[in-house]
């Protein structure tokens, strides 16, 4: 009976023929080292595809290794975070606002870069067309007599809008009052936006120990203070200043215990509590009762920490609530 070969055995006797061949034909007798180094090679490609295999098995282990022990993702602060960017609302009014005082204080440089950018196109169209100076003689002469028209406008009209003994109209008193309402600092804009959309009232009564702005920094004290302090005895009741809803309840950081109130885009914030009356979620309303003062966090006594932010810029509560000047 004829003996079966596989076909891995036809390659193999394939191969030595050649090589034999090959070595009858050159005169040199080939060693069967060299015959068989085909065979290594495929052995060898084996061997690469099979430790591939496994590296991709180990990558593949540790990438769900690293997903199922990544709770970073899902922590407390990320979603509280995440929360609390949804709930916010964008003010369009507000903002239409904020773009017009911005334009109304830069009004001088924007001119500046007008008449800049106007020149250049001027001094480029002289280059290139010095035969038409006579044209630009006389439009500069139209000009003349427009500015001239024009000024003897104004002065006319500012005859007919000057009343008796050179008093003022209406009309330039709204005039400065634009005018100084475009000089007021974005915490002034902050505030009065504040005080004219929202009832915010006193968290509590007592003694404002330290006051907004910068103050002596010390290990304890930063720089930068935020906020009001109001001294009060550890214990005292702590009111909502305003409606809201309650977006964080923490007892880390600086702050100590503390909690954050939300309303649209108007953040209050109550910190060295020695005790939360209200939980997350919570919608508390103005006067509602929501914890009670301590001395936890970074502090140097029993007191309240009480701070106003619309979106992420920080306000003095003084210029929006009438306080006790102490």
């Amino acid at each position: 009976m004829e003996k079966t070969i596989s076909a891995e055995e036809r390659i193999r006797r394939a191969e030595e023929i050649y090589y034999r061949r090959k070595a009858n034909q050159s005169g040199i007798r080939m060693p069967s080292s060299q015959v068989k180094d085909g065979k290594e090679k495929r052995q060898f490609s084996f061997y690469k595809k099979m430790v591939l295999q496994i590296l991709i098995c180990i990558l593949i282990y540790l990438i769900f290794s690293l997903i199922k022990e990544a709770n970073y993702l899902f922590s407390e602060d990320v979603i509280n975070k995440t929360k609390e960017i949804l709930n916010k609302d964008i003010n369009f009014q507000a903002l239409s606002s904020q773009v017009s005082t911005f334009f109304q204080k830069h009004q001088e440089q924007f001119s500046f870069i007008t008449d800049w950018w106007s020149n250049g196109n001027n001094h480029q169209t002289n280059e290139q067309e010095n035969g038409e100076s006579n044209t630009e003689q006389n439009t500069t002469e139209t000009n003349e007599v427009k500015n001239n028209n024009e000024e003897n406008e104004s002065q006319e009209t500012n005859n007919q809008t000057t009343g008796i003994g050179g008093a003022n109209t209406n009309e330039e008193v709204i005039a400065t009052a634009s005018e100084d309402s475009s000089e007021k600092t974005q915490m002034q804009i902050d505030a009065q936006y504040i005080k004219e959309n929202f009832d915010i009232g006193l968290p509590l009564q007592g003694q404002i120990t330290s006051r907004y702005g910068k103050r002596e920094p010390t290990e304890i004290i930063s720089e930068n203070h935020q906020g009001i302090d109001i001294g009060v005895d550890e214990g005292t009741s702590i009111v909502a200043a305003m409606e809201g809803k309650v977006t964080v309840v923490s007892n880390e950081g600086d702050y100590g215990t503390h909690v954050k109130i939300v309303n649209q885009d108007i953040t209050t914030i109550y910190a060295h509590c020695s005790k939360i009356l209200v939980k997350e979620g919570e919608t508390v309303k103005k006067g509602q009762q929501i914890a009670l003062s301590g001395n936890t966090g970074n502090t140097t006594g029993p007191h309240l920490h009480f701070e106003i932010r619309r979106e992420d810029r920080t306000v003095d509560p003084e210029l929006v609530v009438s306080w006790a000047k102490t």
